[in-house]
């Protein structure tokens, strides 16, 4: 097993006092993420002679030595699990897959098995960045259980790190489709309330005012509607909060179709203007209509420029058509 490195750092220079320590240390050791550095304080890792620091916001002393002990990694507690991945590309820094509806991207509290993370396991074996934390080897980002579509795992900490930077950055290209009751007006335009918990729902994301919640900017086209009924729409995140598409279109009055969370029915929708088999297979549909069609970033090893779709599921395709047939 890998064995645990202390790095020890000499004496701080006197040009960082009052400097936060997570901010020095994420400059004075690039090989740990300024996330990494803060949990490591947490798990009482970082010392300032014989004392333990566990406040990231501390301030550097001038002169002061400090050492910080990363432990050696663990073994992955998932097990790999032989579940067929739709791989879009793969190096040896990343790979990119599309993941179909119904599968929970990592384990967690009521889904320890059968997710995305045991399928990377069992397909990557040992190369996945281990940044994520031992149940999320790998995860960058994440989508809904019940989203499909495109998503990247990083398969070193280098190419983890990168596309961390990205997304916090806001340089990742996201595109993805949906449909929604209704038609949005105007037929090109974004939603941009801030989102955050909902106040009187803890479990849900709500459009909430600015300053209770994080700035969220959606924009959106109307590619193709039916009988004013329902609409698909093409969404391109400016930001990356959760369940924000889903919020966004919910608060505007045009939640997704088969939303379980969000969805508010068809509520002012004039049905009747669909057969009663369309009807039906819209109030029907098992999962928030939602897939994430396109992904694009540039390598964050190689730094090349790398683009990715996905075509809508069948589920989409099923419903499409019967409604063309409307």
């Amino acid at each position: 097993m890998t064995q645990s490195t202390r790095h020890t750092l000499l004496p701080a220079p006197d040009d960082c006092s009052g400097m936060r320590l997570d901010k020095w240390l994420a400059q004075a050791l690039p090989s740990l993420s300024r996330t990494r550095l803060k949990a490591l304080m947490g798990e009482g890792r970082v010392q300032c002679g014989t004392e333990t620091i566990t406040d990231p916001s501390a301030s550097v002393k001038p002169g002061a030595v400090y050492s910080v002990l990363e432990p050696a990694a663990e073994p992955a507690i998932p097990l790999g699990e032989d579940i067929p991945l739709n791989i879009h590309y793969e190096d040896e820094h990343l790979i990119v897959i599309a993941k179909p509806a119904g599968l929970v991207v990592h384990p967690a509290p009521g889904n320890l098995g059968h997710t995305l993370v045991n399928a990377l396991i069992a397909h990557c074996g040992d190369s996945l960045s281990g940044i994520g934390g031992v149940k999320r080897p790998g995860i960058v980002h994440r989508i809904d259980k019940d989203t499909s579509g495109l998503l990247v795992a990083a398969k070193t900490d280098a190419a983890h790190r990168g596309l961390s930077k990205m997304f916090a950055a806001h340089d990742i290209e996201r595109a993805y489709q949906a449909l929604v009751w209704g038609v949005p007006l105007p037929p090109i335009g974004q939603f941009s309330g801030a989102i955050g918990r909902d106040p009187k729902h803890r479990t849900k994301m709500a459009v909430v005012p600015e300053g209770r919640g994080k700035h969220a900017l959606t924009r959106y086209k109307v590619l193709k509607s039916w009988k004013q009924a329902v609409s698909l729409v093409e969404c391109r995140l400016e930001t990356g909060r959760t369940h924000q598409i889903r919020v966004h279109f919910a608060h505007g009055g045009h939640a997704l179709i088969g939303d379980p969370t969000y969805g508010r029915g068809p509520r002012r929708v004039p049905l009747k203007n669909l057969s009663g088999d369309n009807a039906h297979m819209l109030q029907s549909f098992p999962r928030q209509a939602l897939h994430a069609c396109e992904l694009g970033f540039y390598h964050p090893i190689a730094g090349n420029y790398l683009k990715f779709k996905e075509s809508l599921p069948p589920d989409f395709n099923v419903l499409i058509i019967s409604l063309d047939k409307s």
